[in-house]
């Protein structure tokens, strides 16, 4: 299912869509993460962004 370009603000921004690859590649960017380690980030801790940029640093500071 495609993205809403729609549903913006924050409801949307506050969510990393794990079957949106540019959503992915754009948080394992910004995270300095492999697509397949911002899977498993989604994967293990949801969707929630201010969940996921916490487990991206505690990963990245390992």
């Amino acid at each position: 299912m495609a993205d809403n370009k729609q549903d913006v603000g924050e409801p949307d921004r506050s969510r990393v869509s794990g079957s949106e690859d540019y959503e992915v590649r754009y948080f394992a960017d910004q995270h300095g993460l492999s697509m397949d380690e911002a899977r498993e980030l989604i994967a293990r801790h949801g969707n929630d962004r201010e969940a996921l940029n916490a487990a991206a640093q505690r990963l990245k500071s390992n």
